[in-house]
């Protein structure tokens, strides 16, 4: 069928079969559908929405459109993946565990959008550490190693590149059938045996509403098990920075911290990372139920063997072998530091996590253009969270870490402006990180 009358069917309300799906991806992979098709079909698709079934045959048509990864390993393969917020290095901890516990992880992350960061971002604050190795290298380190967090090759998924870049000009971004095809294309195509996703919702989500986040959820589950993919996910607060730092390389560095045990670890943190790592030990048989999988995760954080894994994952993809041992000297840090006290001694009631993710854009350590560089260098350490008393003589709100003294100070304005205080009042209970479980 013509390109045109597919997409009047769409725009129409009407139903596309697995192939007529199958016909528009193989047109947006190799070009003969033009950019305006492209975009005429994600605005149709944005109104009218799709079916389960569509929904699942636009996934695999995806997936299908480059190369489909297999492995011989021995053990399972697994990934996780989040929809974003601020502060969440949960990867950097996540990865290194299950593979501590015996799973093999061939994460394929992605960088800053918005307000969020970007794990590749983080890794590449690394000195060395690459990103974007070989196919042939990507296999030695997972098979050596057991996780290796990498960007995503250009044979993975192709028809989601295109797509992705027309819906960022189109306006169709949240179309929620998209959103889900392009996450589990990537993740199809990466061939594993078991996803758990970590859905969030709150200020700092890219969905706050959790009835919205709930239905994206459900709706991935559902889709990749219509792929034969095992998956299940977990729906995530996200009214307050996970972890008190939130940047780049000061995730890193926190991270490194939970792993080796040189930190006080941030519970919210510790609780979402072993909830996930627990959830995909299940799925991927590694362990009978929850309790076992828990424990298994927390013996191999607690005993240094995640941390090993961390450090060989690292060094296997060209970054320093002694980063444990030295990450203040090896990763880069800004010259400007500053605390920004509240204006007043109050407990912290509310937080715009996006009003802070926004901050640290403007410090640099994000990305306002495509084509914008990162500093890695500056961001947010020592982050109030909700409940807690701020203010001259308390707690700062954070502590700024910035490449001069303006950015520094119009840092600290937003930080102030970003966090509600109460006068005199309880402090309030801080929001339990997870929601729900969606299986």
């Amino acid at each position: 069928m013509l390109t045109a009358e597919l997409i009047r069917k769409k725009r129409d309300g009407g139903r596309l079969d697995p192939d007529e799906i199958a016909q528009l991806v193989d047109g947006i992979t190799d070009g003969s559908v033009s950019d305006a098709q492209v975009g005429a079909l994600a605005m149709a698709v944005f109104c009218r929405g799709m079916t389960g079934p569509e929904q699942v045959a636009l996934t695999g048509a995806m997936m299908r459109s480059g190369a489909v990864l297999s492995w011989d390993l021995g053990r399972p393969v697994v990934d996780k993946h989040s929809t974003g917020g601020v502060g969440d290095k949960v990867s950097l901890v996540l990865a290194p565990i299950l593979a501590a516990c015996g799973a093999a992880v061939p994460m394929i992350s992605g960088r800053g959008l918005g307000h969020t960061g970007g794990t590749l971002d983080k890794l590449e604050s690394i000195p060395g550490y690459d990103v974007m190795p070989t196919p042939e290298r990507l296999r030695d380190v997972v098979g050596r190693v057991g996780c290796a967090i990498i960007g995503q090759t250009g044979a993975l998924a192709p028809a989601d590149r295109r797509l992705y870049a027309i819906r960022d000009a189109t306006a169709t971004v949240e179309s929620l059938p998209l959103i889900v095809a392009s996450i589990l294309s990537k993740k199809l195509a990466a061939g594993l045996d078991a996803l758990v996703m970590d859905v969030k919702a709150g200020s700092g989500a890219f969905m706050p509403e959790p009835e919205r986040a709930r239905e994206l959820a459900e709706a991935i589950v559902a889709v990749a098990r219509g792929n034969g993919l095992v998956t299940s996910a977990l729906l995530t607060d996200m009214n307050q920075v996970l972890g008190r730092s939130a940047g780049n390389a000061v995730e890193v560095l926190e991270s490194i911290e939970l792993l080796t045990g040189t930190g006080a670890a941030d519970q919210r943190l510790l609780e979402v990372t072993l909830a996930l790592s627990a959830e995909l030990l299940v799925l991927a048989g590694l362990a009978g139920d929850g309790a076992a999988a828990r424990a298994m995760a927390a013996r191999v954080l607690a005993d240094g063997t995640a941390a090993e894994a961390f450090a060989s994952m690292v060094a296997a993809l060209g970054g320093p072998s002694d980063l444990l041992e030295r990450p203040a000297e090896l990763l880069p840090t800004a010259p400007v530091a500053r605390a920004v006290d509240a204006a007043r001694v109050g407990s912290v009631t509310a937080i715009d996590v996006r009003a802070v993710g926004l901050a640290i854009v403007e410090l640099g350590g994000g990305r306002v253009r495509e084509t914008d560089a990162v500093d890695h260098a500056v961001g947010l350490t020592e982050v109030a969270g909700l409940g807690e008393a701020v203010g001259p003589g308390e707690r700062p709100l954070a502590v700024v870490h910035a490449r001069d003294e303006a950015t520094a100070a119009r840092a600290a304005a937003a930080l102030r402006a970003a966090f509600e205080l109460s006068d005199g009042s309880p402090p309030a209970a801080a929001a339990a990180p997870l929601i729900e479980t969606i299986s």
